[in-house]
């Protein structure tokens, strides 16, 4: 059996206040265990110094340490983007949830724009969720106006347009979609 402690009787022991070397440790165990981008990376930082304090001279070095993380290759803002992008685009997530996940994570507008995925991309996400959620010709009967009212919501706010919603939600058959989704190239 597992016990705290205070069910011991021992008071916990506040954490040794940050230095140097132990910040450092812990951006590299950080960017070790995850996929983060500069701004990520310097959040996690600036809450360990709030949570535990500095001991080490003049004031924490986060920004210069951040700085060599990303000019080492230890964090990559871009590469992060593109991941991020194409792991929420497999789930079935839109391009203006995507936006805003990697907005949330500090990337910045140039590399949110290079990670944009094209107009095929988009469409098999929406085509991803659909499928995913049962939504349109995708469910066990057609859906009547209440129904496919909710799924359209719920398409909006995964962050697909209105019109890719409004053509899967309310779609006759599967087959139809999923020409839809392959012939999106070459139109924005």
């Amino acid at each position: 059996m597992v016990t705290n402690a205070s069910q011991s009787g021992r008071a916990k022991r506040p954490p040794r206040p940050l230095d140097s070397a132990r910040l450092e440790e812990l951006a590299l165990a950080y960017v070790a265990r995850f996929a983060t981008s500069a701004a990520k990376l310097e959040q996690y930082l600036n809450r360990k110094l709030r949570e535990r304090g500095w001991e080490g001279e003049g004031e924490p070095p986060v920004a210069p340490l951040v700085d060599r993380f990303v000019g080492a290759g230890y964090v990559d803002d871009a590469a992060f983007a593109r991941a991020k992008s194409s792991s929420l685009l497999r789930r079935g997530y839109g391009q203006r949830r995507i936006a805003q996940a990697l907005g949330a994570a500090g990337i910045g507008e140039a590399e949110r724009e290079a990670a944009r995925a094209s107009q095929t991309a988009q469409r098999r996400a929406a085509l991803a969720m659909a499928r995913k959620r049962r939504f349109g010709p995708f469910g066990p009967d057609l859906p009547d106006r209440e129904r496919r009212e909710k799924q359209l919501a719920a398409m909006l706010r995964a962050g697909h347009p209105l019109d890719f919603a409004r053509l899967l939600v309310s779609a006759q058959d599967a087959d139809t979609v999923e020409e839809w989704a392959e012939q999106g190239e070459g139109e924005q």
